[in-house]
């Protein structure tokens, strides 16, 4: 399998050099030269590890064995399990990780992947995994590489744009090669300025004369969301293997996003030959996805939200060139002036018949604050099922389409990482500072278990309080890694 540039589609890679650098040298994100077929019926019988053994080696050629096992051995039972709450309306739980959120589906594969392609290439340098976060994203990516051999991590998220809980958890985190940096800003910024990192040249000469080269656990890497799409196959095999639907039934997925890598990873399920109908894209009050969807254009020129639904704070959605890429008949150079649009003008606007391409697998959806603070009330009124401000996005979404068919909402975080926004929602707290008084206040209202980790970051000692402007992050990464 090889890998073309969105940007350039002369740019070609092997699977090993995609994952090992993570970004085109012309700034575009690698994508497969074809999608492979995957018969989801081959999944029967298998355990989770199994199924995603089976997505990784469809994408890539280096030797990947053993990797899924060795992933997901340290998460809490079934990695991915499928709760049932009504009739044709299903829970994917995907937070069942070290870290209790989505991310960690991927970002425990990417480091042993990232360590196979390396040595798949022969390449003997360090990696330096630059990592700009939201939240969840950057204490999965710790986790994952922390004291993995031969690479650094290095972490930036906006220093007042995640939760408590989210912060506390990347400034206490352990490990002798990873780091943690805030920058003033917002996701978009750290995002931004780690991706220029990537495109200076002069930051990758010195790296690189000190033996270092740049890598990313976004998921702008395609090791990264390769991973992700293995999820997709299991829910719907589990749902099979129930009798809940019948083989060939196709089923909706309801999706929180606000990169677009989780629900693009369902697109690429679906192009390898899982029964998709329906793609959903749920947003929170930034819906720059949802108005992207319904108008053709995407446009950053507008007011940012802080939500309760941090995560998905994002305005610019990187993983939509893949998509932008794929609809417009795999024109890589029209997918770069769109992004050079982006860049320049914050908009760009696709065809009338681009845009029906997309309606014909991805619907949208919004839900602001009050809404999604009404969902977790609804869901735990209606079912005793507790979920997390960002699954509640998706599920006010799912509930305003209703379910004519087999719907899977994928929910992406344990409501404990939420827990203020969680228990006002119930009308049981406001929206101060979390510590374990509410996570007890949360165990009362609901009995559902404290994940211990989570309730450890109050106690445990604080290694990153840092925090620079959002145009000191090259200089940063220059003067810690470069010399």
């Amino acid at each position: 399998m090889k890998y073309i540039s969105t940007r350039n589609t002369a740019s070609v890679a092997s699977a090993a050099v995609s994952v090992a650098t993570g970004l085109a040298p012309d700034g575009g994100l690698y994508v497969p030269s074809e999608f492979p077929a995957l018969d989801y019926k081959s999944l029967f019988g298998l355990d989770y590890a199994a199924r995603c053994d089976k997505v990784l080696r469809a994408f890539f050629d280096f030797n990947v064995d053993g990797i899924a096992k060795e992933a997901y051995a340290a998460f809490d039972g079934d990695p991915a399990p499928v709760v049932k709450l009504d009739e044709k309306f299903f829970v994917l739980e995907l937070w069942h990780g070290r870290t209790h959120a989505f991310k960690d589906m991927a970002l425990s594969v990417l480091p042993h992947l990232l360590v196979a392609a390396k040595a798949a290439t022969g390449d003997q340098s360090h990696s330096l995994v630059l990592v700009a976060t939201s939240g969840d994203t950057g204490k999965a990516a710790l986790e994952g590489f922390k004291n993995i051999s031969g690479t650094e991590c290095c972490v930036f998220y906006p220093t007042d744009g995640v939760s408590r809980v989210q912060k506390l958890a990347m400034q206490t985190q352990d490990g002798d090669n990873v780091c943690v940096m805030g920058i003033d800003g917002n996701f978009d910024d750290a995002q931004t300025a780690v991706k220029k990192a990537f495109a200076d040249v002069e930051l990758n000469k010195k790296l690189n004369k000190n033996g270092v080269e740049l890598s990313s656990a976004n998921s702008i890497n395609i090791g990264r969301l390769v991973p992700q799409v293995a999820y997709y196959f299991s829910s719907y095999c589990d749902l099979v293997e129930a009798g809940e639907i019948k083989a060939g039934e196709k089923v909706d997925f309801v999706v929180p996003t606000g990169n677009f890598g989780n629900i693009l990873a369902g697109y690429y399920a679906k192009k390898m030959g899982l029964p998709v109908n329906c793609l959903v894209c749920a947003s929170n009050k930034n819906k720059v996805l949802t108005d992207f969807i319904e108008t053709g254009i995407y446009d950053v020129n507008r007011d940012f939200y802080k939500t309760t639904s941090p995560s998905m704070d994002i305005l610019v959605s990187s993983n939509l060139e893949r998509l932008l890429f794929e609809i417009s008949g795999r024109d890589a150079l029209l997918t770069a002036n769109r992004m050079n649009e982006l860049k320049t003008k914050g908009r760009y606007e696709v065809t009338e018949s681009e845009i029906e391409s997309i309606r014909e697998t991805f619907a949208c959806g919004y839900a602001d604050d009050d809404e999604v603070a009404d969902a977790i009330a609804d869901m735990f009124d209606e079912y005793g099922y507790l979920i997390d401000t960002h699954t509640a996005a998706a599920y006010a979404v799912a509930a305003r389409r209703g379910y004519n068919r087999p719907t899977i909402v994928v929910s992406t975080a344990n409501p404990y990482k939420f827990a203020p926004a969680v228990l006002s929602a119930l009308g049981a707290g406001g929206h101060g500072e979390v510590d374990k008084k509410t996570f007890d206040k949360l165990y009362d209202e609901t009995a559902m278990e404290i994940p211990e980790s989570l309730a450890n970051v109050f106690d445990a000692p604080v290694r990153f309080d840092k925090t620079i402007d959002k145009s000191d992050v090259i200089a940063f990464i220059s003067e810690r890694f470069g010399e």
